[in-house]
């Protein structure tokens, strides 16, 4: 029989349902539930995006393959409780994407800007989400998604209906102000509330990364991955001045950080 990509995912489902064989497959396997599984499956996500930050491509094949295997695995689990099976899944995904792209599978002109696109994509989830009977604006944003996510996600909805600043200068405004409550929770109030103004802090940067059209969690990873490097210069000076971080002072590391700052890293 040819390897096909169709006898390959035939194959990685039969897998799949010997895994949860109740007596002959892994006792792990057969304990998991929806819950256990979903924190693996936030992180086989993660370990692509990562894999792609980093242009693994050698890794990516690997990773995706990951993630796949998390998509299978719940089709798995519901289909064993009479819910739905892998089918239903790819057919659900097949329909949405025939439907939320007319420009493409139906009569509509596809003579149309990225943007024109975006804005008739949101115009056709928010039908779906009246279909389903959802009455509030924020219901259907993931409770899952990373905090930053979803704080840019929450007030891009909002947004929506009106709800947002309508000048950037009012967000930066607003920073400032989150900012200095800050400074003042640190010095008078417990540390829940510190934590809360932190929180509200956070979430104003969030939103002015969504009105300069910055992914919030790209700027992140990127500010991350340059800390890394940076951070990795110093070490390397530092070691070649036979010393470790922990043996060096704070002038002398930020001497070297400016330095790795005057390198381009």
């Amino acid at each position: 029989m040819p390897d096909t990509s169709q006898n390959q995912m035939s194959r990685l489902r039969a897998i799949m349902a010997r895994l949860r064989d109740p007596e002959h497959g892994c006792p792990w396997d057969v304990e998991q539930t929806f819950a256990t599984i979903a924190p693996y499956t936030i992180e086989e996500a993660y370990e692509v995006a990562d894999a792609i930050e980093r242009e693994a491509w050698d890794e990516l094949k690997g990773e995706l393959g990951d993630l796949l295997f998390q998509s299978v695995f719940h089709a798995r689990m519901a289909e064993e409780a009479g819910l739905f099976d892998f089918d239903d899944v790819a057919r659900s995904i097949a329909d949405k994407m025939v439907a939320r792209h007319p420009h493409v599978f139906g009569e509509e002109s596809n003579a149309k800007s990225a943007e024109q696109q975006t804005r008739d994509w949101e115009a056709v989830k928010a039908a779906e989400r009246a279909a389903k009977a959802r009455g509030g604006v924020l219901d259907d944003v993931a409770l899952g998604l990373p905090a930053l996510m979803r704080a840019e996600k929450l007030q891009k909805r909002a947004a929506r209906v009106g709800f947002d600043w309508p000048e950037i200068g009012m967000v930066v405004d607003k920073i400032a102000e989150e900012a200095r409550e800050l400074a003042e929770a640190r010095a008078t109030l417990p540390q829940d509330k510190i934590e809360e103004e932190l929180g509200d802090l956070l979430f104003v940067v969030a939103n002015l990364a969504r009105h300069l059209k910055v992914d919030p969690e790209v700027a992140l990873r990127a500010a991350n991955a340059k800390f890394v490097r940076r951070f990795h210069f110093i070490e390397a000076a530092l070691a070649e001045r036979g010393k470790t971080p922990d043996q060096s002072d704070l002038d002398e590391m930020d001497a070297l950080w400016t330095e790795a700052k005057t390198q381009g890293l």
